[in-house]
């Protein structure tokens, strides 16, 4: 039978209308009995369970808003509507698979449980800037239906002793309440290594903070997503926290390719030369190839031509070279 606290959990997700944690919850309840032996329980309860699901689907004649987080977490929890999906994200087929296998364990998360184990759920993304780290992890919320959380790290660090852990805790305390998507983007500022000679106390609690809550066990198997741009000023410790570690990479040749032929949408490239469009682009990120072939489509509509040649691809590739060149020269003074 199932114990107190799963009855009171569940009292309480009808009660704040959390159907997706009601319905975690009597699975766990499920997966209890069959490990106990007791089949026909379980698949009752299952078929119950899929039962509810699938009139509370038809159920909803309009699409329903997720709820913006309120109070304390007003300016930690950024909320966005996911826009994209993984066919959206131009990656490598190594790294698609590796999201595929992520994103099964997540929609075969119940079956996971009633076995003892659970999803991986502790995501670090290492990657230059502009390669698709933070799409990804919209598109992992738009492949699972979930919201879409961004922390925000200019309110979540402080210079109070204390308030950023306890900020930080009223963080994973959602986590633990809401299933969805969180991503800590530019996550150095908090994992940095506790080693480092410019640390300060402070944040070395905070850093062991995390390390805490990141081991605890959550019924809403919601992913935590870091992502960083410097890898190797993270703390060696986090690593083993994580479930998966997914490196993203400049584009390829192909990669680039799709890029610019998505960018350029109905607007067709006459006669391309990829092989010279490729080396123009060579070393840029995803986000600069976006932005130079939207660049360049925005100068045929004003121009009122209805194609691009290649030409006007490259010289907008070459531009954002150019804005690598005085950026990096401007920091140099």
């Amino acid at each position: 039978m199932s114990n107190v606290k799963q009855i009171l959990a569940l009292l309480r997700s009808r009660t704040e209308g959390d159907d997706d944690t009601f319905f975690s919850i009597a699975l766990q309840i499920a997966a209890a009995e069959a490990r106990q032996g007791r089949r026909q329980s379980a698949e009752a309860l299952r078929a119950e369970v899929d039962k509810a699901r699938a009139k509370s689907t038809r159920g909803q004649s309009v699409a329903i808003p997720f709820a913006h987080p309120r109070g304390n977490l007003e300016g930690l929890l950024e909320m966005r509507q996911p826009r994209f999906k993984l066919k959206d994200v131009v990656l490598s087929q190594r790294l698609l698979e590796r999201i595929d296998d992520i994103l099964r364990q997540q929609r075969k998360r119940d079956w996971l449980r009633e076995h003892g184990k659970t999803p991986n759920r502790r995501i670090l993304f290492v990657g230059p800037p502009g390669s698709g780290k933070t799409m990804s992890a919209e598109a992992f919320a738009g492949e699972l239906h979930l919201p879409f959380f961004v922390i925000r790290l200019e309110g979540l660090i402080t210079r109070y002793m204390g308030e950023t852990a306890s900020k930080l805790r009223l963080v994973f305390d959602e986590i633990v309440k809401r299933r969805g998507v969180y991503l800590f983007d530019e996550f150095d500022a908090v994992g940095g290594q506790r080693v480092a000679t410019n640390d300060v106390a402070e944040m070395r609690r905070v850093l062991n903070s995390f390390l805490q809550f990141m081991e605890e066990d959550t019924p809403t198997d919601s992913l935590i997503i870091c992502s960083t741009n410097h890898p190797k000023l993270l703390d060696r410790a986090l690593l083993r926290r994580y479930d998966q570690v997914l490196e993203f990479d400049t584009p390829t040749p192909l990669q680039i390719r799709k890029l610019i032929t998505t960018a350029a949408g109905p607007m067709k490239i006459v006669r391309p030369s990829w092989k010279k469009i490729a080396c123009a682009a060579e070393g840029l990120s995803q986000s600069e190839i976006v932005r130079a072939t939207d660049d360049a489509v925005k100068t045929a509509i004003l121009d009122e031509r209805n194609q691009l040649a290649t030409d006007d691809v490259v010289s907008r590739l070459q531009e954002r070279h150019t804005m690598r060149t005085a950026f990096s020269e401007t920091e140099s003074l």
